[in-house]
Protein backbone atom coordinates (compact mmCIF):
# COMPACT_ATOMS: atom_id res chain seq x y z
CA UNK A 1 0.00 0.00 0.00
CA UNK A 2 2.96 2.88 0.91
CA UNK A 3 4.62 1.80 -2.38
CA UNK A 4 1.54 1.92 -4.02
CA UNK A 5 0.78 5.45 -2.48
CA UNK A 6 4.06 6.97 -3.19
CA UNK A 7 4.66 6.72 1.14
CA UNK A 8 8.11 6.70 2.72
CA UNK A 9 8.38 6.68 6.39
CA UNK A 10 8.91 9.75 8.60
CA UNK A 11 12.05 8.35 10.40
CA UNK A 12 14.01 7.97 6.91
CA UNK A 13 13.07 11.53 6.25
CA UNK A 14 13.71 13.31 9.78
CA UNK A 15 12.21 15.98 11.79
CA UNK A 16 9.13 17.71 9.61
CA UNK A 17 9.47 21.37 9.65
CA UNK A 18 5.50 23.47 10.21
CA UNK A 19 4.99 26.09 7.05
CA UNK A 20 2.17 27.89 8.02
CA UNK A 21 0.03 27.71 11.11
CA UNK A 22 -3.20 25.32 11.69
CA UNK A 23 -6.01 26.84 13.47
CA UNK A 24 -8.76 24.13 13.44
CA UNK A 25 -8.56 21.39 15.26
CA UNK A 26 -9.75 17.88 14.04
CA UNK A 27 -12.97 17.02 14.96
CA UNK A 28 -14.67 13.92 16.85
CA UNK A 29 -16.04 11.41 14.71
CA UNK A 30 -19.40 10.16 15.46
CA UNK A 31 -21.06 6.84 14.58
CA UNK A 32 -24.66 7.14 14.12
CA UNK A 33 -27.80 4.34 13.29
CA UNK A 34 -27.89 2.31 10.54
CA UNK A 35 -30.02 4.13 7.86
CA UNK A 36 -33.02 3.44 5.42
CA UNK A 37 -32.37 3.33 1.82
CA UNK A 38 -35.17 5.12 0.23
CA UNK A 39 -35.74 4.78 -3.53
CA UNK A 40 -35.07 7.50 -5.96
CA UNK A 41 -37.26 9.94 -5.52
CA UNK A 42 -39.41 11.80 -8.72
CA UNK A 43 -41.66 14.64 -7.82
CA UNK A 44 -42.86 16.73 -10.09
CA UNK A 45 -42.93 17.09 -14.25
CA UNK A 46 -41.59 18.76 -16.99
CA UNK A 47 -42.33 22.74 -18.03
CA UNK A 48 -44.25 21.42 -21.15
CA UNK A 49 -46.54 19.90 -18.63
CA UNK A 50 -46.95 22.20 -15.34
CA UNK A 51 -48.02 20.18 -12.46
CA UNK A 52 -50.36 21.81 -10.16
CA UNK A 53 -49.53 22.43 -6.33
CA UNK A 54 -52.26 20.70 -5.54
CA UNK A 55 -50.98 17.10 -7.25
CA UNK A 56 -47.21 18.51 -6.07
CA UNK A 57 -48.18 17.79 -2.36
CA UNK A 58 -50.10 14.72 -3.84
CA UNK A 59 -47.05 13.60 -5.13
CA UNK A 60 -44.75 14.50 -2.37
CA UNK A 61 -46.90 12.58 0.63
CA UNK A 62 -47.28 9.02 -1.61
CA UNK A 63 -42.94 9.38 -1.81
CA UNK A 64 -43.48 9.76 2.11
CA UNK A 65 -45.73 6.50 1.98
CA UNK A 66 -43.38 4.84 -0.10
CA UNK A 67 -40.27 5.27 1.91
CA UNK A 68 -42.08 4.50 5.29
CA UNK A 69 -43.26 0.82 3.10
CA UNK A 70 -39.64 0.19 2.69
CA UNK A 71 -38.63 -0.11 5.89
CA UNK A 72 -40.54 -3.96 6.03
CA UNK A 73 -38.64 -4.84 3.30
CA UNK A 74 -36.55 -7.91 4.63
CA UNK A 75 -33.30 -7.44 2.02
CA UNK A 76 -30.28 -5.93 4.09
CA UNK A 77 -30.06 -2.50 4.38
CA UNK A 78 -26.48 -0.42 3.32
CA UNK A 79 -24.88 0.88 5.91
CA UNK A 80 -22.34 3.72 5.85
CA UNK A 81 -21.15 4.46 9.40
CA UNK A 82 -17.32 4.07 7.90
CA UNK A 83 -17.73 5.94 5.45
CA UNK A 84 -18.89 8.77 7.19
CA UNK A 85 -16.13 8.72 9.56
CA UNK A 86 -13.36 8.52 7.01
CA UNK A 87 -15.31 11.39 4.69
CA UNK A 88 -15.63 13.58 7.86
CA UNK A 89 -11.92 12.96 8.65
CA UNK A 90 -10.95 13.62 5.14
CA UNK A 91 -12.65 16.95 4.65
CA UNK A 92 -11.95 17.81 8.25
CA UNK A 93 -8.02 17.72 7.10
CA UNK A 94 -8.79 19.29 3.94
CA UNK A 95 -10.44 22.24 5.53
CA UNK A 96 -7.13 23.13 7.96
CA UNK A 97 -5.17 22.63 4.99
CA UNK A 98 -7.21 25.50 3.06
CA UNK A 99 -7.21 27.79 6.19
CA UNK A 100 -3.45 27.44 6.29
CA UNK A 101 -3.28 28.36 2.91
CA UNK A 102 -6.12 31.11 3.04
CA UNK A 103 -4.44 32.42 6.17
CA UNK A 104 -1.31 33.18 4.30
CA UNK A 105 -1.83 33.52 0.54
CA UNK A 106 0.81 34.32 -1.72
CA UNK A 107 1.04 34.94 -5.52
CA UNK A 108 2.67 32.17 -6.23
CA UNK A 109 -0.17 29.88 -4.61
CA UNK A 110 -2.84 31.13 -7.36
CA UNK A 111 -2.47 29.79 -10.97
CA UNK A 112 -5.17 30.27 -13.77
CA UNK A 113 -6.81 27.11 -15.47
CA UNK A 114 -7.92 26.46 -19.04
CA UNK A 115 -11.25 28.06 -18.57
CA UNK A 116 -9.60 30.73 -16.49
CA UNK A 117 -10.87 29.79 -13.07
CA UNK A 118 -8.21 30.59 -10.62
CA UNK A 119 -6.97 27.56 -8.35
CA UNK A 120 -4.75 27.52 -5.90
CA UNK A 121 -2.68 25.08 -4.29
CA UNK A 122 -5.37 24.67 -1.70
CA UNK A 123 -7.37 23.14 -4.43
CA UNK A 124 -4.73 20.67 -5.29
CA UNK A 125 -4.02 19.86 -1.45
CA UNK A 126 -7.24 19.59 -0.75
CA UNK A 127 -8.04 16.94 -3.40
CA UNK A 128 -4.72 15.21 -2.51
CA UNK A 129 -5.78 15.09 1.55
CA UNK A 130 -9.43 13.66 0.36
CA UNK A 131 -8.40 11.39 -1.98
CA UNK A 132 -5.00 9.91 0.04
CA UNK A 133 -7.62 9.47 3.09
CA UNK A 134 -10.51 7.96 1.34
CA UNK A 135 -8.24 5.14 0.06
CA UNK A 136 -6.45 4.73 3.52
CA UNK A 137 -9.32 4.71 5.77
CA UNK A 138 -11.87 2.36 3.24
CA UNK A 139 -8.85 0.27 1.27
CA UNK A 140 -11.13 -2.64 1.45
CA UNK A 141 -12.58 -2.29 -1.92
CA UNK A 142 -12.28 -0.64 -5.65
CA UNK A 143 -12.09 3.34 -5.03
CA UNK A 144 -13.50 5.40 -7.38
CA UNK A 145 -13.61 9.75 -7.00
CA UNK A 146 -14.71 12.13 -9.37
CA UNK A 147 -13.35 15.21 -8.77
CA UNK A 148 -12.78 18.87 -10.13
CA UNK A 149 -8.97 18.89 -10.49
CA UNK A 150 -6.31 16.81 -12.06
CA UNK A 151 -2.63 16.46 -11.81
CA UNK A 152 -1.99 17.70 -15.44
CA UNK A 153 -0.63 21.33 -14.72
CA UNK A 154 1.45 20.44 -11.93
CA UNK A 155 3.22 17.53 -13.99
CA UNK A 156 5.02 20.69 -15.97
CA UNK A 157 8.38 21.98 -16.00
CA UNK A 158 6.82 25.43 -14.84
CA UNK A 159 4.71 23.70 -11.74
CA UNK A 160 7.86 22.00 -9.51
CA UNK A 161 8.21 25.27 -7.28
CA UNK A 162 3.66 24.94 -6.67
CA UNK A 163 4.51 21.03 -6.57
CA UNK A 164 6.70 21.48 -3.90
CA UNK A 165 4.64 23.62 -1.75
CA UNK A 166 1.48 21.43 -2.33
CA UNK A 167 3.34 18.12 -1.14
CA UNK A 168 4.87 19.93 2.09
CA UNK A 169 1.59 21.51 2.92
CA UNK A 170 -0.02 18.07 2.80
CA UNK A 171 2.24 16.21 4.85
CA UNK A 172 2.31 18.74 7.26
CA UNK A 173 -1.45 18.71 7.17
CA UNK A 174 -1.26 14.51 7.50
CA UNK A 175 1.43 14.81 10.20
CA UNK A 176 -1.19 16.21 12.79
CA UNK A 177 -3.36 13.03 12.84
CA UNK A 178 -2.34 10.29 14.68
CA UNK A 179 -3.01 7.54 12.08
CA UNK A 180 -1.00 9.54 9.38
CA UNK A 181 1.93 10.75 11.41
CA UNK A 182 4.44 8.05 10.22
CA UNK A 183 4.04 8.47 6.61
CA UNK A 184 4.99 10.98 3.40
CA UNK A 185 3.19 11.50 0.68
CA UNK A 186 6.17 11.57 -2.73
CA UNK A 187 5.67 14.64 -4.90
CA UNK A 188 4.71 11.44 -7.17
CA UNK A 189 2.33 10.50 -4.54
CA UNK A 190 0.78 13.56 -4.34
CA UNK A 191 0.14 13.33 -8.34
CA UNK A 192 -1.19 10.13 -8.06
CA UNK A 193 -3.67 11.01 -4.82
CA UNK A 194 -5.12 13.96 -7.17
CA UNK A 195 -5.59 11.76 -10.45
CA UNK A 196 -7.47 9.08 -8.34
CA UNK A 197 -10.34 11.66 -9.02
CA UNK A 198 -10.38 11.20 -12.78
CA UNK A 199 -13.42 8.60 -12.52
CA UNK A 200 -16.36 9.54 -14.73
CA UNK A 201 -18.94 8.35 -12.25
CA UNK A 202 -22.19 6.58 -13.39
CA UNK A 203 -25.52 4.31 -12.22
CA UNK A 204 -23.09 1.02 -10.78
CA UNK A 205 -20.80 0.88 -8.14
CA UNK A 206 -19.77 3.60 -5.34
CA UNK A 207 -18.25 7.01 -6.29
CA UNK A 208 -17.37 9.19 -4.24
CA UNK A 209 -17.56 13.03 -5.64
CA UNK A 210 -15.11 15.86 -4.54
CA UNK A 211 -15.13 19.46 -5.02
CA UNK A 212 -11.81 20.04 -3.06
CA UNK A 213 -12.62 24.05 -2.77
CA UNK A 214 -16.55 24.82 -3.87
CA UNK A 215 -16.03 28.35 -4.09
CA UNK A 216 -12.64 29.26 -5.07
CA UNK A 217 -13.57 32.63 -6.10
CA UNK A 218 -14.78 33.01 -2.16
CA UNK A 219 -11.71 31.20 -0.84
CA UNK A 220 -9.40 34.10 -2.39
CA UNK A 221 -11.31 36.96 -1.62
CA UNK A 222 -11.64 35.23 1.89
CA UNK A 223 -15.30 34.49 2.24
CA UNK A 224 -17.27 31.45 2.25
CA UNK A 225 -16.17 28.38 0.24
CA UNK A 226 -16.97 24.79 1.28
CA UNK A 227 -15.28 21.20 0.79
CA UNK A 228 -17.56 19.24 -0.59
CA UNK A 229 -17.93 15.30 -0.46
CA UNK A 230 -20.54 12.94 -1.29
CA UNK A 231 -20.91 9.40 -2.11
CA UNK A 232 -22.97 7.85 -4.92
CA UNK A 233 -24.40 4.39 -4.20
CA UNK A 234 -25.69 2.89 -7.38
CA UNK A 235 -26.12 6.42 -9.38
CA UNK A 236 -27.41 7.54 -5.89
CA UNK A 237 -26.53 9.99 -3.53
CA UNK A 238 -26.18 8.15 -0.08
CA UNK A 239 -23.97 10.06 2.17
CA UNK A 240 -22.63 14.08 2.28
CA UNK A 241 -20.33 15.97 4.28
CA UNK A 242 -19.85 19.47 4.07
CA UNK A 243 -16.64 21.51 6.13
CA UNK A 244 -17.13 25.18 5.66
CA UNK A 245 -14.44 26.79 7.65
CA UNK A 246 -15.43 30.86 7.57
CA UNK A 247 -19.25 29.75 7.90
CA UNK A 248 -20.12 30.77 11.28
CA UNK A 249 -21.96 28.32 13.56
CA UNK A 250 -24.62 30.90 14.51
CA UNK A 251 -27.01 31.89 11.69
CA UNK A 252 -26.96 34.37 8.83
CA UNK A 253 -30.14 35.01 8.56
CA UNK A 254 -29.98 39.01 9.40
CA UNK A 255 -26.36 39.30 8.53
CA UNK A 256 -23.99 38.41 5.77
CA UNK A 257 -21.31 39.38 7.60
CA UNK A 258 -18.72 36.50 9.48
CA UNK A 259 -19.47 37.21 13.52
CA UNK A 260 -18.75 35.16 15.89
CA UNK A 261 -17.28 31.55 16.07
CA UNK A 262 -17.04 30.29 12.41
CA UNK A 263 -16.02 26.73 11.01
CA UNK A 264 -19.09 24.61 10.73
CA UNK A 265 -19.18 20.41 9.53
CA UNK A 266 -22.44 19.45 7.96
CA UNK A 267 -22.93 15.71 7.63
CA UNK A 268 -25.74 13.15 5.93
CA UNK A 269 -26.47 9.73 5.60
CA UNK A 270 -29.55 8.80 3.79
CA UNK A 271 -32.70 8.09 6.08
CA UNK A 272 -30.76 9.06 9.04
CA UNK A 273 -31.41 12.95 8.77
CA UNK A 274 -29.00 16.10 8.72
CA UNK A 275 -26.27 17.17 11.34
CA UNK A 276 -23.84 19.81 11.93
CA UNK A 277 -21.28 20.54 14.35
CA UNK A 278 -18.48 22.46 15.18
CA UNK A 279 -15.21 21.83 13.21
CA UNK A 280 -13.52 22.17 16.51
CA UNK A 281 -12.14 18.98 18.12
CA UNK A 282 -14.93 17.23 20.37
CA UNK A 283 -17.29 18.97 18.93
CA UNK A 284 -20.92 16.92 18.77
CA UNK A 285 -23.16 17.31 16.02
CA UNK A 286 -26.58 19.02 16.44
CA UNK A 287 -30.06 17.30 14.08
CA UNK A 288 -30.73 20.56 11.66
CA UNK A 289 -34.04 20.96 10.00
CA UNK A 290 -34.87 23.57 7.05
CA UNK A 291 -37.09 26.86 7.97
CA UNK A 292 -40.53 25.57 8.59
CA UNK A 293 -41.97 28.57 6.84
CA UNK A 294 -44.84 28.62 4.75
CA UNK A 295 -45.74 32.31 3.28
CA UNK A 296 -43.31 33.13 0.56
CA UNK A 297 -43.57 36.92 2.15
CA UNK A 298 -41.63 35.57 4.62
CA UNK A 299 -39.23 33.43 2.72
CA UNK A 300 -35.67 34.73 2.10
CA UNK A 301 -33.51 33.87 -0.62
CA UNK A 302 -29.72 32.40 -1.13
CA UNK A 303 -28.22 33.21 -4.21
CA UNK A 304 -24.68 32.87 -5.88
CA UNK A 305 -22.43 35.77 -4.87
CA UNK A 306 -20.94 35.61 -8.32
CA UNK A 307 -23.20 37.01 -10.77
CA UNK A 308 -21.44 35.07 -13.73
CA UNK A 309 -22.86 31.65 -11.51
CA UNK A 310 -26.28 33.04 -11.60
CA UNK A 311 -29.26 34.97 -13.56
CA UNK A 312 -30.17 37.35 -10.82
CA UNK A 313 -32.61 39.06 -12.88
CA UNK A 314 -34.52 35.75 -13.16
CA UNK A 315 -34.22 35.44 -9.46
CA UNK A 316 -35.31 38.63 -8.84
CA UNK A 317 -38.20 38.32 -11.04
CA UNK A 318 -39.53 35.05 -9.16
CA UNK A 319 -39.17 36.61 -5.62
CA UNK A 320 -41.30 39.56 -6.91
CA UNK A 321 -44.01 36.86 -8.18
CA UNK A 322 -43.79 35.29 -4.82
CA UNK A 323 -44.11 39.00 -2.55
CA UNK A 324 -40.63 38.47 -1.06
CA UNK A 325 -39.90 41.55 0.65
CA UNK A 326 -36.11 40.52 2.10
CA UNK A 327 -32.99 41.26 0.01
CA UNK A 328 -31.07 38.16 -1.56
CA UNK A 329 -28.53 36.47 0.62
CA UNK A 330 -25.43 36.11 -1.42
CA UNK A 331 -22.82 33.66 -0.57
CA UNK A 332 -20.48 31.62 -2.36
CA UNK A 333 -20.33 27.70 -2.38
CA UNK A 334 -22.23 25.03 -1.46
CA UNK A 335 -22.05 26.83 2.26
CA UNK A 336 -25.61 27.72 0.93
CA UNK A 337 -26.77 24.37 1.19
CA UNK A 338 -25.64 24.23 4.91
CA UNK A 339 -27.12 27.80 5.55
CA UNK A 340 -30.47 26.56 4.19
CA UNK A 341 -30.29 23.03 5.95
CA UNK A 342 -29.78 24.09 9.26
CA UNK A 343 -32.66 27.35 8.54
CA UNK A 344 -31.16 30.39 8.07
CA UNK A 345 -33.04 30.75 4.95
CA UNK A 346 -36.22 29.23 3.33
CA UNK A 347 -35.26 29.25 -0.63
CA UNK A 348 -31.76 28.53 -2.54
CA UNK A 349 -31.75 29.33 -6.56
CA UNK A 350 -29.64 28.82 -9.10
CA UNK A 351 -29.64 29.40 -12.73
CA UNK A 352 -26.89 29.52 -14.87
CA UNK A 353 -26.48 30.98 -18.15
CA UNK A 354 -27.37 29.09 -21.32
CA UNK A 355 -25.00 26.78 -22.40
CA UNK A 356 -23.49 25.89 -18.90
CA UNK A 357 -23.50 22.33 -17.76
CA UNK A 358 -23.63 21.90 -14.05
CA UNK A 359 -21.02 19.17 -12.11
CA UNK A 360 -22.14 16.88 -10.10
CA UNK A 361 -19.73 17.50 -7.79
CA UNK A 362 -21.40 21.37 -7.66
CA UNK A 363 -24.37 19.83 -5.43
CA UNK A 364 -24.25 15.93 -4.58
CA UNK A 365 -23.23 17.27 -1.13
CA UNK A 366 -25.30 20.10 -0.46
CA UNK A 367 -28.81 18.03 -2.11
CA UNK A 368 -28.22 15.11 0.24
CA UNK A 369 -27.54 17.91 3.54
CA UNK A 370 -30.48 19.98 2.57
CA UNK A 371 -33.15 16.69 1.51
CA UNK A 372 -31.53 15.28 5.00
CA UNK A 373 -32.96 18.06 6.39
CA UNK A 374 -36.45 18.26 5.10
CA UNK A 375 -35.70 19.96 2.55
CA UNK A 376 -36.54 19.38 -1.45
CA UNK A 377 -34.21 20.30 -4.08
CA UNK A 378 -34.87 20.04 -8.30
CA UNK A 379 -34.44 21.46 -11.34
CA UNK A 380 -36.36 24.07 -12.35
CA UNK A 381 -39.13 22.34 -13.75
CA UNK A 382 -39.52 19.89 -10.32
CA UNK A 383 -37.61 17.10 -11.16
CA UNK A 384 -35.46 15.62 -8.96
CA UNK A 385 -31.43 15.27 -9.45
CA UNK A 386 -30.27 12.87 -11.27
CA UNK A 387 -26.35 11.98 -10.61
CA UNK A 388 -25.89 8.95 -12.53
CA UNK A 389 -25.18 9.98 -15.51
CA UNK A 390 -21.68 10.65 -14.97
CA UNK A 391 -19.71 13.52 -14.45
CA UNK A 392 -22.23 15.99 -15.52
CA UNK A 393 -25.87 16.75 -14.24
CA UNK A 394 -28.35 17.17 -16.99
CA UNK A 395 -31.14 18.94 -16.12
CA UNK A 396 -34.06 21.51 -16.99
CA UNK A 397 -33.00 25.27 -17.07
CA UNK A 398 -31.33 25.76 -13.05
CA UNK A 399 -31.72 24.36 -9.49
CA UNK A 400 -34.11 25.49 -6.70
CA UNK A 401 -34.31 23.93 -3.47
CA UNK A 402 -36.84 24.73 -0.01
CA UNK A 403 -38.82 23.40 1.85
CA UNK A 404 -42.17 21.33 0.86
CA UNK A 405 -44.86 23.88 1.80
CA UNK A 406 -42.91 26.41 0.00
CA UNK A 407 -42.37 24.08 -3.09
CA UNK A 408 -45.57 24.29 -4.80
CA UNK A 409 -45.41 28.16 -4.88
CA UNK A 410 -42.24 28.35 -5.93
CA UNK A 411 -42.12 26.06 -9.09
CA UNK A 412 -45.40 28.00 -9.91
CA UNK A 413 -43.30 31.34 -10.10
CA UNK A 414 -40.20 29.29 -11.37
CA UNK A 415 -42.05 28.22 -13.94
CA UNK A 416 -43.99 31.76 -14.86
CA UNK A 417 -41.06 33.19 -14.76
CA UNK A 418 -38.94 31.04 -17.10
CA UNK A 419 -41.91 31.73 -19.61
CA UNK A 420 -41.70 35.17 -19.73
CA UNK A 421 -38.10 35.48 -19.90
CA UNK A 422 -37.74 33.17 -23.06
CA UNK A 423 -41.03 35.13 -24.37
CA UNK A 424 -39.33 38.28 -24.10
CA UNK A 425 -35.81 36.66 -25.98
CA UNK A 426 -38.10 35.78 -28.80
CA UNK A 427 -39.09 39.13 -29.33
CA UNK A 428 -35.30 40.30 -29.45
Amino acid sequence: MAARLGLTTVSSLGPRKALLPLPVRLRSLLSVPAPRYPSHRHFYTSLSSPISPLQLVKNLSQSQVAMSASGSDPSPIPTYEKELAAAKKAASLAARLCQSVQAEIFQSDVQSKADKSPVTVADYGSQAIVSFVLDMELSSGPFSMVAEEDSEDLRKDSSKEILSRITDLVNDTLSTDPSFCNVILSEEGILSAIDKGTSEGGSSGRHWVLDPIDGTKGFLRGDQYAIALALLDEGKVVLGVLACPNLPLASIQHTTQNVGESGCLFSAIVGNGAWMQSLDEGSSPTKIQVTSTADPVDASFFESFEAAHSLHDLTSNIAKKLGVKAPPVRIDSQAKYGALARGDGAIYLRFPHKGYREKIWDHAAGYIVVTEAGGVVTDAAGNDLDFSKGRYLDLDTGIMATNKKLMPSLLVAVQESIKEQQQSASLL
